[in-house]
């Protein structure tokens, strides 16, 4: 895949996939999250954002390091987290970064165990990453991003709380995904981040 100074152990990986040339939203905005900025970003479902939200965390950490999460990728359901995690695991195979998933399903205290072994990546639903983190009290000086997927489903749905709570607690790069950006996503925008940038796609 054709992206600006990506990294060769991730491109190794998209190509094995044939993943190898960007969508509109993967090339508009691969460069963008790079830099850190807070963004939402609005792209039609099937547009590539899943494969985008992976590559660029993967970009972003690059390898393992110390024990707690770097990166915290929240999407709506346990079957999206589990598709998530081995889209995650696909594309890192070249790399050390240690991926983990969490939903409302799997074991709490067996979660938080395997957790403080050391992760890089955790990904989970919701209700789920808020109980982990009101819990079991993190190094969130570590995290590099913060990103959700399915905003404008997981909004309506009114977990926002969960959500708000979370960004509020966790000051990094923050990263909205959705197919709408509705009211709820924009005011959440606004009230999680100081400066977040809108991208839209057609």
């Amino acid at each position: 895949m054709q992206l600006k100074k990506i990294n060769p152990n991730l491109q190794k990986a998209l190509i094995e996939k044939n993943f190898l040339e960007p969508t509109e939203v993967q090339e508009s905005c691969f460069g963008p999250i790079k830099s850190g900025i807070d963004l939402v970003i609005q792209s039609e479902v099937g547009s590539g954002k899943t494969t985008l939200i992976a590559l660029s965390v993967i970009q972003k950490l690059e390898k393992a390091v110390l024990i707690a999460p770097r990166a915290v990728v929240i999407t709506e359901t346990k079957e999206k987290v589990l598709a998530l995690e081995e889209l995650f695991k696909e594309l890192a195979k070249y790399t050390d970064l240690r991926v983990y998933a969490v939903h409302d399903k799997s074991d709490l205290d067996y979660d938080k165990n395997m957790i403080s072994v050391g992760v890089d990546i955790l990904i989970g639903t919701p209700i789920r990453m808020n109980d982990m983190f009101a819990t079991a009290g993190y190094d969130v000086n570590q995290l590099k991003i913060f990103v959700v997927d399915d905003a404008d489903i997981i909004f309506r749905a009114r977990l926002d709380a969960k959500i708000k709570r979370l960004a509020d607690s966790i000051k990094t790069q923050q990263v909205l995904f959705c197919s709408q950006i509705t009211e709820r996503v924009e005011s959440m925008a606004f009230q999680m981040m100081e400066e977040p940038t809108f991208y839209e796609m057609e």
